[in-house]
């Protein structure tokens, strides 16, 4: 599983400079970005691209939205939860490139439009889920998004 704390796009943004970046972001959200691990590794050795695994229906659960002035972008705590235990914590000031940083090197090869989300990675702590399991992610006090994990029909 990999989660992340995404960025939506508010405005039309190409080749924006790191300087103004921030000014396309209409806000951001937490998520749930997983990664079906098995499907990932019968790829990779029939040489296959692994994309797949990233692109399953139900694999990328989005909290609710939070407006970009109702958060610091530069000091966000969010956690990780699988049944209740914490599994992954981490803090965008720890990030090894920060949120501007990250939006004006994607926006020099990638147009992103309103509504865009833009992931900015996975703290360690990625580990298995299984069935049954209640995930959640949160910025705490802010925002949350939970789901049971279920068998695919």
């Amino acid at each position: 599983k990999q989660w992340y704390q995404r960025r939506v796009r508010g405005k039309k943004m190409t080749k924006v400079s790191r300087d103004d970046v921030m000014a396309h972001v209409a806000g951001y959200s937490v998520t749930i970005d997983v990664t079906c691990r098995d499907l990932q590794e019968q790829c990779k050795a029939e040489r296959k691209p692994w994309s797949i695994s990233k692109c399953l229906d139900t694999h990328c659960a989005v909290g609710p939205f939070i407006p970009a002035d109702k958060l610091a972008h530069n000091n966000v705590e969010m956690v990780l939860k699988v049944n209740g235990d914490v599994r992954q914590y981490a803090n965008t000031k720890d990030m090894l490139f920060d949120v501007p940083a990250l939006l004006e090197y994607v926006n020099q090869h990638i147009t992103l439009l309103p509504g865009d989300l833009v992931q900015t990675g996975t703290p360690e702590g990625v580990g298995p889920m299984n069935v049954g399991d209640t995930v959640s992610v949160s910025i705490p006090g802010v925002s949350e998004a939970s789901f049971k994990i279920v068998a695919d029909v």
